[in-house]
């Protein structure tokens, strides 16, 4: 008998744990290698886990809703001949909820939030610290008098259980949102407060529970604009040359590789070529310090199925055709639609692009995706008059017309900044050669 330790995968940079959606196998069942043995919910995406290794399954470890650290023995297989796979160096492994705890929701921001300790170093929270955190009342200046016994005296789930019940207080009437701190920490009292017990409403009403997805949303936004000071810029581009190249060109561009081109991958285009200009942009703050990226990923928001949100990105843009552009946002969006994007498809993005034009809209004021620095909305293309000017005076031409929308970081990209990056693009855009080969 050669047992196998199946492990929680590590799933990206950030991602230090992941919460057990359901179990697709039971003790006593015979699995498969590369089977899917459970699916895991992260701050990005929900995901398959398959097994390593074939046999039978003698444990599971962790039960549904459960938070398991990377790198944690999740179950085992008894894989009836020499051992596949090995296991790791331990690592600080989560407690398993006591048996009569109901299962908490995980409402999260989109990685661990660093709060400056009390000796200037930055103490990691969990998101489902935070979220058990919020449910008791527990500000963040209670929070960071909590002890931690996880690595680099992390709080786990279950020094914040522990801490909950010594406290044996109810929930308070107020909390303090959760919030990012990038610098020396302002004081917790000048928040916004919210209810932690909000009233029933009355009247002829229907009461809708955010999915887990929608509360991480959420909880990004509401951080997002407490982190970033925000600025918004507006223009406006000629994209009459884009119209119709693409009107002459998405026919045959297809025959020929087999792909729908859209405008999305135009504009990245355009947005990296400029980053390359102003580096600046593609940076993120850290406390006083600013981490200029080398990279340049561009995050494309997206929506699913359920009307929710997801940014999956294009990584290495500034170093991709056209083609390859449109490749990488087809297969993206496809995967987006069909629940089928990795924990990796939506990390390390350093630049966003979001369509409101898709849905209607002229123009938009765009929430940062942090820890970027700037975000850039497109909206849709209307034909208008506008005045041209020739070398036999003006006049008034129809085109086709955008408004672009950048809102920017204050903090490190200020308005000349800002502004210079947006003209640069739409200059980019209306500089379009309508008779490129493709």
């Amino acid at each position: 008998m050669a047992i196998v330790d199946l492990v929680m995968p590590k799933m990206g940079e950030s991602i230090m744990e992941a919460t057990v959606l359901k179990w697709h196998k039971k003790v006593g069942d015979v699995i498969k290698m590369d089977e899917t043995l459970l699916d895991i919910a992260t701050d990005k995406v929900d995901s398959e886990v398959p097994s390593i290794a074939a046999g039978t399954i003698t444990e599971l470890l962790y039960k549904e809703n459960d938070v398991v650290p990377v790198g944690a023995v999740i179950a085992r297989v008894d894989s009836g001949g020499a051992a596949q796979a090995v296991t790791p160096a331990p690592v600080a492994a989560a407690q398993p909820a006591p048996q009569q705890e109901k299962p908490l929701q995980q409402a999260a921001p989109a990685a661990p939030v660093a709060v400056s300790g009390g000796n200037g170093a930055p103490r990691f929270y969990s998101p489902l610290v935070l979220n058990i955190a919020g449910k008791e009342g527990i500000g963040m200046a209670e929070l960071e008098n909590v002890p931690g016994t996880g690595n680099e005296g992390r709080v786990t789930k279950k020094d914040i259980l522990d801490y909950v019940a010594k406290r044996g207080t109810a929930p308070a009437a107020e909390i303090s949102p959760v919030v990012a701190a990038a610098s020396t920490p302002a004081p917790v009292a000048a928040a916004t407060t919210i209810s932690a017990a909000p009233s029933a409403p009355g009247g002829n009403v229907e009461i809708i529970e955010m999915d887990r997805m929608r509360k991480m949303i959420a909880d990004h936004m509401v951080r997002s604009k407490a982190t970033s000071p925000h600025v918004t810029s507006f223009t406006e581009a000629d994209v009459t040359n884009i119209v119709k190249w693409r009107d002459k060109s998405k026919t045959p561009f297809e025959k020929k590789y087999g792909e729908k081109i859209t405008f999305t991958p135009i504009f990245i285009e355009a947005i990296v070529s400029c980053i390359r200009k102003f580096p600046m942009i593609n940076v993120s703050v850290d406390g006083d310090r600013i981490i200029v990226k080398k990279d340049v990923n561009i995050g494309m928001a997206t929506a699913l199925p359920s009307g929710n949100l997801i940014v999956p990105v294009i990584k290495n843009a500034d170093t991709k055709n056209l083609l390859g552009l449109t490749k990488d946002v087809n297969a993206l969006a496809n995967a987006a639609r069909n629940n089928k994007l990795k924990v990796d498809d939506t990390q390390g993005g350093t630049f966003t692009v979001t369509n409101v034009g898709t849905f209607g809209s002229l123009m938009g004021t765009p929430i940062i995706n942090q820890p970027q620095v700037a975000i850039l909305a497109v909206g849709a293309i209307k034909k208008r008059p506008v005045v041209l000017e020739t070398q036999d005076g003006d006049v008034i031409a129809i085109r086709h017309m955008m408004y672009l929308s950048l809102s920017y970081d204050h903090r490190v990209v200020d308005g000349s900044l800002g502004a210079s990056f947006l003209t640069a693009i739409a200059n980019a855009l209306e500089a379009f050669d309508p008779n490129r080969s493709y």
